[in-house]
């Protein structure tokens, strides 16, 4: 593989640490900026609006622009966000920051997509791909524990200084390593890319994505302050039970995957989300047994996370029957509806704790994930309602 994928997949890591690291300081950061857990949760909220909203709307913007150019610039303004968060003297400035990463990393994701596929030949561009997103795992499994451990020793500013230097570190490595010209496809028109929401099925699985990731984020925005609070584990420890966080993500991200490609995305989706329910609603029982508490936080984030590639290839899928000129525009929306249900669960987190308790979070998000059963199955029957349609369609043709 080329050296230039690396260095994508660098700066993937140091942008996952970014997005996923303030849920193991929140508690730090909202000490420290004399705010409650609530609204210190608005940090991972707008952060995910900022990724949302940019991926349509900056990818087409910045259609034209090469893509070396492109990529470095987008990680020096990366750096220059999360110094803003180490140097912030106010939560509005802390905020903006965050606001500004997230910005970042909508336009990065859909760029370095494209990107990868075009370095490699076409039978290995899969692989491509799965490699830069590979930092995101990475970041998961061990960058976020880092971060961590840095607050821990050095104070929740550190983290973000230590954010910034990967940031810079990866930006000199695409300078050096991206090739100067890249073959891209010809950039979609914003309004291209947004009127497949207005077909009804591709809205469909953007409602399930939103449903089902967006429910989880309702409870693990507010992971470590559950940890430290009712399950009584020390900075140290809550690290160490997000490193196995990390290690359950990356096994159902590869579980969850070949599951779907077996059995395919619907009978998969029913069957995870329908655990994963299951799971969150658990979380108020046993949040104070650290026995059965952390068993369950491994088995939540191996369906939270493991229902990414299967959302994405479910996407994919019904963009090939029903816009099959958009796939690309599909599955970038997918990714904005993946972020949009970040910040509203972040958002709804926040409601739930300021007017009820804590692990009144588990509760709701078990609900809210529910919903996105119900969305699933309706979908299934519509894509098995289809299926006979053309049957009978064929039948009457050889008739």
């Amino acid at each position: 593989m080329p050296i230039a994928l690396y260095a994508l997949a660098a700066a993937s890591f140091a942008i996952g640490m970014a997005e996923f690291v303030v849920v193991g300081i929140l508690p730090a950061i909202a000490n420290d900026m004399n705010v409650d857990i609530p609204t210190a949760g608005q940090l991972v909220s707008l952060y995910a609006l900022g990724v949302a909203v940019s991926a349509p709307l900056l990818t087409a913007a910045t259609g034209k622009i090469e893509r070396r150019t492109l990529s470095v610039t987008l990680m020096i303004a990366f750096v220059l966000a999360n110094l803003i968060a180490w140097q912030a003297n106010s939560y509005a400035m802390l905020l903006l920051s965050r606001v500004l990463a997230g910005v970042v990393q909508g336009v990065f994701y859909s760029m370095a997509t494209v990107v990868a596929a075009n370095l490699v030949s076409k039978d290995k561009s899969g692989q491509a791909i799965a490699l830069v997103f590979m930092g995101l795992t990475v970041a998961l499994v061990s960058g976020v524990p880092l971060g961590t451990f840095i607050s821990d020793l050095f104070g929740w500013r550190a983290t973000f200084l230590f954010i910034s230097i990967l940031g810079l570190i990866s930006a000199v490595a695409q300078w050096l390593y991206l090739p100067k010209k890249v073959e891209r496809p010809s950039p979609a028109r914003l309004h291209q890319q947004l009127s497949i929401i207005l077909i009804p099925r591709i809205l469909l699985v953007l409602l399930i994505t939103l449903f089902s990731y967006g429910g989880a984020f309702v409870a693990f925005t507010y992971l470590s302050e559950i940890l430290q609070n009712v399950t009584k584990f020390s900075v140290s420890t809550v690290s160490m039970v997000l490193v196995l966080y990390g290690i359950a993500v990356t096994i159902g991200n590869i579980f969850c995957a070949k599951l779907a490609s077996n059995k395919g995305p619907i009978k998969t989706m029913v069957s995870m989300f329908a655990i994963l329910s299951c799971v969150l609603a658990l979380i108020e029982p046993v949040a104070a047994n650290p026995y059965l508490m952390v068993p369950l936080i491994m088995v939540w984030g191996a369906l939270a996370f493991g229902s990414i590639p299967v959302l994405q290839l479910y996407i994919v899928q019904q963009a090939e029957k029903y816009a099959p000129q958009s796939v690309d525009a599909a599955s970038g929306l997918n990714i904005s509806a993946f972020n949009a249900g970040i910040a509203l669960g972040a958002w709804g987190g926040g409601i739930v704790v300021a007017n009820y308790h804590l692990l009144a979070t588990g509760t709701v998000a078990a609900v809210v994930v529910a919903i996105s059963i119900m969305l699933v199955l309706l979908s299934g029957y519509l894509d098995k309602t289809k299926v006979e349609l053309s049957k009978e369609q064929s039948t009457a043709d050889i008739a």
